[in-house]
């Protein structure tokens, strides 16, 4: 029988690379992206039209969107370089866009029966993490993601018996996301990035549920 994904952001680099990996295993994937679709993350009433419009449920649900910086701006190195409209544009995109997703999570997911809603965060959103500061915004709008799919995890797992949640690390992948940040990290392929986190998501448990992992499933502190 064949499985049914949904990648939201499936333009970017890593969602394009996961939908790809997920057909050639097989599956019948859906594609949602702001260039290929109009859907805009950032706004409710887009993120409700797109998503209501779906022939779900899914087996699998993956969101991929996220920004490092506002257009035209860099991540902060230190605390004077916040700006009010490059800090809200990043918690646009990468937590009230999770915020408007997870909310449809109930309705994207089967009742019965295994299934995976996975969120791309990064471990720079790990508080326990930080070690150097930085990157204010993002790591704030990461963390705050993380805290969003906590709570969903919680949430479905009393209606959704089945269900699993998760935030996911991919590692630091070569893609035009990161090419101005990635030159003291090692960098890894979309496909390779792809490939590491669908073992992942066909990977887990319902034990795993509301939890944050990377690209070879190894938790990672809040």
């Amino acid at each position: 029988m064949t499985q049914n994904a949904l990648i939201i952001g499936a333009s970017g680099g890593i969602g394009a690379a996961v939908a790809q990996e997920l057909e050639t295993r097989g599956w019948h994937v859906t594609r949602l992206s702001r260039a290929q679709d109009g859907l805009d993350i950032t706004d409710q009433a887009s993120v409700n039209t797109h998503l209501e419009a779906l022939n779900a449920p899914f087996d699998l649900v993956f969101m991929a969107s996220g920004v490092l910086a506002a257009e035209g701006c860099a991540p902060e190195k230190a605390l004077s370089q916040i700006r009010q409209e490059s800090f809200e544009e990043v918690f646009r995109v990468n937590t009230f866009g999770v915020a408007y997703v997870l909310r449809h999570g109930p309705k994207l997911l089967p009742k019965k029966g295994r299934s995976v809603l996975a969120v791309l965060t990064a471990r720079v959103g790990s508080i326990g993490d930080n070690h150097i500061g930085g990157w204010h915004a993002y790591r704030a709008s990461k963390a705050a993601a993380n805290q969003l799919v906590r709570g969903a995890a919680i949430e479905l797992g009393r209606s959704h018996k089945d269900a699993i949640a998760v935030a996911l690390h991919p590692g630091t992948v070569a893609t035009e996301f990161t090419a101005n940040y990635a030159a003291r990290h090692s960098t890894v392929p979309p496909q390779t990035a792809a490939e590491n986190l669908v073992n992942v998501m066909l990977g887990l448990t319902a034990a795993d549920s509301g939890q944050f992992f990377d690209y070879a499933q190894k938790p990672i502190e809040w």
